[in-house]
């Protein structure tokens, strides 16, 4: 697990980083799903109706991805855009507030990601990503697509 990188440190929330948190924003942040998230179950009942069998958040894997399919070696992954960095050259420069923070964590969320992509990879694993709006916007061509790899076992499509 040697990676080239140095690990990104993201600072602490806290009250000594200069952190506070009001009761209506906690609430919010712990309403944000990890798993089973809307475009997740989209993403597995549309799978399960073309008669796709899979694992959901398997521990044994590295990143524990959202769907697997340990028959074809393929792990897929529904990306929340904020937490994943969609676009995030442009997206960075709009964040306002707390950048000390949001950059850092960002930033470390997209680093894990590449390291996940190479843990499995190295298993033998095919990764496939998908951002949670292309679930939502064009549930069909991501369908598509996992079913094009496991007819052909290639992403070269």
């Amino acid at each position: 697990m040697d990676y080239s990188k140095e690990k990104i440190k993201v600072p602490r929330l806290n009250e000594e980083s200069g952190f506070y948190t009001t009761k209506r924003r906690s609430k919010i942040m712990s309403r944000i799903k990890g798993k089973n998230s809307k475009p997740e179950m989209i993403f597995r009942r549309a799978l399960w109706a073309k008669g796709i069998r899979y694992r959901i958040n398997n521990k044994n894997l590295p990143g524990k991805p959202d769907i697997s399919i340990k028959k074809y070696k393929l792990a897929i992954f529904i990306d929340g855009e904020f937490w994943h960095g969609y676009n995030w050259d442009v997206k960075k420069n709009t964040i306002k507030s707390n950048r000390g923070f949001w950059i850092p964590k960002i930033e470390r969320n997209i680093q894990r990601d590449k390291e996940v992509n190479k843990q499995l990879e190295e298993m033998g694993y095919t990764v496939l990503r998908f951002w949670e709006k292309e679930v939502k916007t064009n549930l069909k061509k991501c369908i598509n697509d996992v079913l094009v790899y496991l007819q052909t076992g290639s992403l070269d499509w």
